[in-house]
């Protein structure tokens, strides 16, 4: 488990303090993670990676010459914000244009996609690359549903060192693409790792068992096995790996790169072990290692677990992956060390103005502070319990990212009212600090429907009943065009569109909002229950679809307990008109 911290929704912003502090000479933090320190040669691409804290040395140890312009870096097991990603790739950029590179996870996907196109509209060429290493993940029929894990490693190293090189923007993505292609990983677990705070693990591998085929988020695995030998092991990972040998490869003689990722707590004295017969297996098929890899490379807290990676080598790909690099946790070879940058420090958000908004406006600005202040309250009484349900199938961060993310929205909108800001701008500053805070699918999509409803209140007039009702009818559209969600597949979505109805039916039958909000909010619980019946069809939860049954989407349940604490602030209010 882990031991030291001080709060847990702080975790994650004093460890990259800490990393910073400790790594001076390779990174220098900027808003939303950290980039080189070091000069880097002008107009070549540069290489932004990211994803969840939790897995040093990924992301951060892969920041340095030769390897990682930068890396934006989330909360705890969640994705970083579009924001974020955005901050550090701005920072990071050298004239030539920026390559993204993360796991292939709905969260990260989510917002590495709306900060690629933030940057594209500022005219930055922009691409990505979701590394889709794990087999276990999904079948080869359905490869780009396949997560990220150790294989991230490989995609990064080579398309680093062909930016570093001065490739091109098409040729550094294309070399991304082909060691993506190339890559292929597979793991097994023998307990589960604990957050920070948390009394339990995410999930529990009965005594003497070992789960097959968990991801680095903590998501159980696809089987369970008795634990076995060493040998054993080794012969269960190389021989699922060689039944995938990638196309237009001759697996007889080929070159490959094997990486034994130990996930947390299993010693690498018991890799070595294990490696040993790696090695034989893989002389036996005909195959020449190539520089291989033991040791812990993508982490998960406290998992005790392994994995095993190959990467099908070409000439191109070797030379490449053996390039030079000098990054806290990755080195190979001799750099010619470059000068520092001159900017130093960690780079300041640029502060968001407030336009004039009328007295209504502002009084209905109260109002919404007064609803997230709600939100805040029944988040924090039921993070544990949240974080507890999304484990069941998920990766347990619910809580913990809910928490960073209305409490992140309470202080904007503090602050925004504060100014003089109408209730949309109100909203505005709640839903970027929300999804900037929070990260993860669960912050993209409440800073979506933040925004929804800021569009339809506006700053000019008192918000009324139709226009909040707009407003959450907006937010739904949003979600599930953005999020591709719909209901049935086991999300909040599950909740927000009955939610939506019965607001909506309230609002044109007469009602109040406070009365059509109660209704509403009554509909929202029992769909939230409802959930319990449902095998999830979307994100992390998707390959685990059989552990959720019986256990209502997290999702869906906060965002119930939400729309319930709402509508205690509505039946109080009186600056939001009513119709008629």
């Amino acid at each position: 488990m882990t031991r030291l911290f001080n709060e847990p929704s702080a975790f994650a912003d004093e460890m990259i303090e800490g990393f910073v502090a400790s790594h001076g000479r390779w990174v220098r933090r900027v808003s939303g993670g950290v980039v080189r320190n070091t000069k880097s040669t002008p107009d070549t691409v540069a290489l932004v990676i990211g994803g969840g804290s939790g897995h040093y040395p990924a992301f951060a140890g892969l920041v340095g010459q030769g390897l990682a312009h930068g890396a934006a870096m989330g909360n705890l097991f969640a994705s970083p914000s579009a924001q974020q990603v955005y901050n550090v790739a701005r920072a990071a950029h050298n004239g030539t244009g920026v390559l993204l590179g993360y796991g292939n996870y709905a969260g990260d996907v989510l917002h590495f996609t709306q900060a690629k196109e933030k940057l594209r509209r500022e005219g930055i060429d922009c691409r990505s690359i979701a590394v889709t290493d794990d087999v276990s993940s999904a079948p080869i029929e359905e490869h780009t549903k396949r997560r990220g894990i150790a294989g991230d490693l490989t995609v990064f190293k080579v398309a680093a060192a062909a930016a570093e090189a001065g490739y091109g923007m098409d040729a550094v993505m294309e070399i991304a693409e082909r060691a993506n292609h190339r890559t292929r990983s597979f793991g097994v677990a023998f307990t589960g790792c604990t957050l920070p705070g948390a009394e339990t693990p995410l999930f529990s591998v009965p005594e003497g068992r070992m789960a097959v085929g968990m991801g680095i988020h903590g998501e159980p695995g696809i089987g369970e096995t008795d634990i076995p030998t060493a040998d054993e092991l080794a012969e269960l990972l190389v021989g699922k790996l060689l039944t995938e040998v990638p196309d237009g490869i001759e697996a007889a003689s080929a070159r490959l790169v094997p990486i034994l990722n130990g996930l947390g707590s299993v010693k690498y004295e018991e890799l070595f072990v294990v490696y040993r017969r790696v090695a034989q297996l893989l002389a036996e098929a005909g195959l020449e290692a190539v520089d291989l890899q033991v040791g812990e490379l993508v982490t998960s807290f406290d998992m005790a677990g392994t994995s095993l990676t190959l990467f099908w080598l070409d000439d191109e790909l070797e030379a490449l992956w053996n390039a030079p690099a000098d990054a806290p946790a990755f080195r190979r070879g001799a750099v010619t060390a470059e000068a520092l940058e001159e900017t130093a420090g960690e780079t300041a958000d640029v502060e968001l103005s407030v336009p004039e908004a009328t007295a209504e406006s502002q009084a209905g600005a109260c109002r919404v502070l007064a609803a997230l202040g709600a939100a805040k309250d029944v988040v924090d009484a039921n993070a544990a319990e949240l974080g507890r349900i999304d484990a069941i199938a998920g990766d347990g961060d619910h809580g913990i990212g809910m928490e960073r993310g209305v409490r992140a929205a309470v202080q904007a909108a503090a602050d925004a009212v504060g100014r003089g800001a109408g209730a949309a701008t109100t909203l505005y500053f709640a839903a970027d600090a929300w999804a900037d805070k929070a990260g993860g699918t669960s912050g993209a999509l409440w800073g979506m429907a933040l925004r929804a409803v800021g569009d339809a209140v506006g700053d000019s007039k008192a918000p009324d009943a139709g226009a909040v009702a707009a407003g959450v009818a907006g937010a739904a559209a949003a979600i599930m065009d953005f999020g591709k969600a719909k209901v049935g597949d086991k999300t909040l979505v599950d909740v927000l569109v009955p939610f939506r109805d019965a607001l909506t039916a309230g609002v044109e039958g007469g009602k109040s909002l406070a009365d059509a909000w109660d209704v509403a909010a009554t509909t929202a619980q029992q769909a939230a229950e409802d959930t319990a019946n449902l095998l999830p069809l979307m994100g992390r939860a998707r390959p685990h679809a059989e552990k959720s049954l019986g256990t209502p989407d997290a999702g869906a349940v906060s965002m119930a307990l939400i729309v319930r604490a709402i509508h205690n602030t509505l039946s109080q209010n009186t600056t939001i008109k009513e119709n008629a």
